[in-house]
């Protein structure tokens, strides 16, 4: 049986789009869509794989591992060496919160939205 459906998009709610896809942008080599604005910005992959980002009005960032604004979802990036990754991306503006759950295992960061994400050997 051939799957239903194909995942195209994950889009996130944030105050700063565009800098928002910028910070993602240069995480992960995703290209900028040309149909990005101040709205809604989004990245794209060859494989048609789309990250979007869009305003949200009074947006709040999550407070991970507070639950008094829950993070809502969160993102698994593989990377090869967890050291070197959570330093590149500490340069670009991502937090490393206090609580770390899988400390050797994985790492919780956070991006400039404050949006949790994760990153996992692999």
């Amino acid at each position: 049986m051939s799957p239903l459906m194909k995942l195209a998009a994950i889009t996130l709610d944030c105050a700063d789009p565009v800098a928002l896809a910028a910070f993602y942008q240069q995480a992960t080599g995703l290209e900028p869509h040309p149909g990005s604005g101040a709205d809604f910005a989004g990245l794209t992959r060859g494989d048609g794989l789309f990250l979007g980002f869009q305003r949200v009005d009074g947006y709040r960032a999550p407070h991970w591992p507070d639950q008094t604004v829950p993070q809502q979802f969160h993102l698994d990036f593989a990377v090869e060496d967890l050291d070197e990754a959570e330093a590149r991306l500490l340069e670009l503006g991502a937090g490393r919160p206090d609580h770390q759950p899988g400390e050797g295992v994985w790492r919780v960061l956070t991006d400039p939205a404050g949006h949790p994400f994760c990153l996992v050997r692999g």
